[in-house]
């Protein structure tokens, strides 16, 4: 760590008007570009991506290969892991000028998206989902929803510890209890 109170190697590039929180790191050949909020607790793999204008919470984790485009912003506590995908317009050109249709897609608290995964824009992701390596999510995923495949599909519940939950809607790790309601699990 530097006076500043977080890490950038020597081969990422910073741009200016950037706000980096204390404790985060930012490794091999990643570029954040300007205008970009980091909270504090940050891991950025190598070859990491971001900006400009995108907010990213405390505590998140972004693993080898991702780039986080304009128009994502990632609340505390997410893992986004390797080579995993964001997209910021529906329908591409590279002849057609498209940065007004931009789409926000947001990303929840705790939530995990899998290896490999592509999240098309325009989309949220709800608190503590959890998005499985390579599925392609077209759609709102509701808080504690297992998503899989192509397209995703909901595929279970999970709970804030990451467990897999049976039909009692008991974390089998923690024993935490939750119930349905209109936008996924609740902690009861």
């Amino acid at each position: 760590m530097t006076d500043t109170g977080y890490f950038v190697h020597e081969t990422a590039v910073v741009d200016a008007d950037v706000e980096i929180g204390a404790g985060t790191k930012i490794w091999h050949f990643s570029h954040i570009l300007s205008a970009v909020k980091i909270g504090e607790n940050c891991v950025f793999g190598q070859n990491a991506s971001v900006g400009p204008n995108v907010s990213i919470g405390s505590d998140c984790k972004i693993q080898n290969n991702v780039s986080i485009y304009k128009g994502v912003t990632l609340e505390d506590d997410v893992f986004c892991g390797p080579s995993m995908v964001f997209t910021n317009v529906l329908t591409p050109r590279a002849f057609v000028n498209r940065k007004s249709e931009f789409l926000p897609t947001l990303v929840k608290k705790g939530a995990s998206i899998g290896a490999n995964a592509t999240v098309v824009c325009g989309t949220v992701i709800g608190r503590y989902a959890m998005i499985g390596a390579g599925a392609v999510v077209t759609k709102d995923v509701p808080d504690h929803a297992l998503v899989l495949g192509n397209p995703a599909r909901q595929a279970g519940w999970v709970s804030r510890n990451g467990d897999r939950l049976g039909e009692d809607l008991v974390c089998p790790s923690t024993g935490e209890r939750y119930s349905v309601g209109p936008d996924g699990l609740t902690l009861l």
